[in-house]
Protein backbone atom coordinates (compact mmCIF):
# COMPACT_ATOMS: atom_id res chain seq x y z
CA UNK A 1 0.00 0.00 0.00
CA UNK A 2 1.40 3.40 -1.01
CA UNK A 3 -0.30 5.37 1.79
CA UNK A 4 -0.39 4.60 5.52
CA UNK A 5 -2.46 6.81 7.80
CA UNK A 6 -2.02 6.99 11.56
CA UNK A 7 -2.15 9.22 14.62
CA UNK A 8 0.79 8.76 16.99
CA UNK A 9 0.23 8.58 20.73
CA UNK A 10 0.20 11.96 22.43
CA UNK A 11 -1.48 13.81 19.55
CA UNK A 12 -4.87 15.46 20.09
CA UNK A 13 -7.89 13.15 20.01
CA UNK A 14 -10.62 12.77 19.01
CA UNK A 15 -10.34 14.44 15.64
CA UNK A 16 -12.08 13.38 12.41
CA UNK A 17 -8.77 12.88 10.58
CA UNK A 18 -5.42 11.14 10.98
CA UNK A 19 -2.52 13.37 11.95
CA UNK A 20 0.08 11.64 9.76
CA UNK A 21 0.24 10.13 6.28
CA UNK A 22 3.31 8.22 5.16
CA UNK A 23 3.48 7.56 1.44
CA UNK A 24 5.83 5.80 -0.91
CA UNK A 25 5.58 6.21 -4.63
CA UNK A 26 6.78 8.30 -7.49
CA UNK A 27 3.52 9.53 -9.01
CA UNK A 28 1.81 12.40 -7.27
CA UNK A 29 -1.71 13.54 -8.13
CA UNK A 30 -2.69 17.08 -7.14
CA UNK A 31 -6.35 18.01 -7.52
CA UNK A 32 -7.02 21.74 -7.71
CA UNK A 33 -9.71 23.30 -5.55
CA UNK A 34 -13.07 21.69 -6.28
CA UNK A 35 -16.38 23.35 -5.52
CA UNK A 36 -20.07 22.44 -5.29
CA UNK A 37 -20.91 22.82 -8.97
CA UNK A 38 -21.67 20.31 -11.72
CA UNK A 39 -19.66 19.85 -14.93
CA UNK A 40 -21.59 22.69 -16.59
CA UNK A 41 -20.57 25.03 -13.77
CA UNK A 42 -24.06 25.14 -12.27
CA UNK A 43 -24.45 25.23 -8.47
CA UNK A 44 -25.69 21.92 -7.07
CA UNK A 45 -26.56 23.21 -3.59
CA UNK A 46 -26.74 26.52 -1.79
CA UNK A 47 -25.89 25.15 1.67
CA UNK A 48 -22.54 24.06 3.14
CA UNK A 49 -23.58 20.42 3.56
CA UNK A 50 -24.61 20.04 -0.07
CA UNK A 51 -21.62 21.94 -1.40
CA UNK A 52 -19.15 19.80 0.58
CA UNK A 53 -20.73 16.64 -0.83
CA UNK A 54 -20.55 17.89 -4.42
CA UNK A 55 -17.02 19.24 -3.98
CA UNK A 56 -15.92 15.80 -2.75
CA UNK A 57 -17.62 14.13 -5.73
CA UNK A 58 -15.71 16.48 -8.02
CA UNK A 59 -12.51 15.73 -6.10
CA UNK A 60 -13.11 12.00 -6.63
CA UNK A 61 -13.46 12.62 -10.38
CA UNK A 62 -10.21 14.58 -10.40
CA UNK A 63 -8.42 11.83 -8.50
CA UNK A 64 -9.77 9.20 -10.90
CA UNK A 65 -8.56 11.28 -13.83
CA UNK A 66 -5.04 10.90 -12.41
CA UNK A 67 -5.49 7.18 -11.74
CA UNK A 68 -6.05 7.67 -8.00
CA UNK A 69 -8.82 7.34 -5.43
CA UNK A 70 -9.40 8.60 -1.91
CA UNK A 71 -7.40 5.62 -0.60
CA UNK A 72 -4.32 7.24 -2.19
CA UNK A 73 -4.89 10.68 -0.63
CA UNK A 74 -2.23 11.95 1.76
CA UNK A 75 -3.66 15.43 2.31
CA UNK A 76 -6.97 17.27 2.09
CA UNK A 77 -7.42 21.01 2.46
CA UNK A 78 -10.86 22.56 2.92
CA UNK A 79 -11.43 26.29 2.52
CA UNK A 80 -14.76 27.41 3.98
CA UNK A 81 -16.21 30.92 3.78
CA UNK A 82 -17.29 32.71 6.94
CA UNK A 83 -16.23 29.76 9.08
CA UNK A 84 -17.38 29.47 12.66
CA UNK A 85 -17.34 26.41 14.93
CA UNK A 86 -21.14 26.12 14.85
CA UNK A 87 -20.84 25.01 11.18
CA UNK A 88 -18.95 21.81 12.05
CA UNK A 89 -22.08 19.61 12.13
CA UNK A 90 -23.12 20.62 8.60
CA UNK A 91 -19.52 20.33 7.42
CA UNK A 92 -19.12 16.79 8.78
CA UNK A 93 -22.61 15.78 7.56
CA UNK A 94 -21.63 16.77 4.02
CA UNK A 95 -18.61 14.47 4.25
CA UNK A 96 -20.61 11.65 5.84
CA UNK A 97 -23.26 11.89 3.11
CA UNK A 98 -20.76 10.78 0.44
CA UNK A 99 -18.03 8.93 2.37
CA UNK A 100 -19.28 5.41 1.54
CA UNK A 101 -20.20 6.34 -2.05
CA UNK A 102 -16.73 7.76 -2.77
CA UNK A 103 -14.58 5.55 -0.54
CA UNK A 104 -13.51 8.46 1.65
CA UNK A 105 -11.53 6.99 4.57
CA UNK A 106 -12.92 7.53 8.06
CA UNK A 107 -11.11 9.05 9.83
CA UNK A 108 -9.99 11.30 6.99
CA UNK A 109 -6.41 11.56 5.76
CA UNK A 110 -4.51 14.49 7.28
CA UNK A 111 -6.69 17.53 6.68
CA UNK A 112 -6.86 21.25 7.30
CA UNK A 113 -10.00 23.35 7.47
CA UNK A 114 -9.20 26.97 6.72
CA UNK A 115 -11.76 29.71 7.21
CA UNK A 116 -11.68 32.43 4.56
CA UNK A 117 -13.66 35.61 4.01
CA UNK A 118 -14.71 34.61 0.51
CA UNK A 119 -13.84 32.40 -2.42
CA UNK A 120 -13.83 33.33 -6.10
CA UNK A 121 -17.61 33.82 -6.43
CA UNK A 122 -20.15 34.82 -3.76
CA UNK A 123 -22.19 31.58 -3.88
CA UNK A 124 -19.15 29.31 -3.38
CA UNK A 125 -19.02 28.25 0.29
CA UNK A 126 -16.31 25.58 0.15
CA UNK A 127 -13.33 24.51 -1.92
CA UNK A 128 -11.48 21.18 -1.53
CA UNK A 129 -7.91 20.40 -2.60
CA UNK A 130 -6.39 16.90 -2.54
CA UNK A 131 -2.92 15.42 -2.86
CA UNK A 132 -2.45 11.71 -3.57
CA UNK A 133 0.60 9.49 -3.99
CA UNK A 134 0.70 6.42 -6.20
CA UNK A 135 3.33 3.70 -6.64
Amino acid sequence: MAVQLHSPQGMMRPVPYHHVAVATGTRHVHVAGQIGRDEAGQPVASDLRGQISQALRNTARGLAGGGASFSDVVRLTFYVTDWSPDLIDDFMAGIDDVAAELGVPQPLPPASLIGVDRLFEPDVLVEVEATAVLD
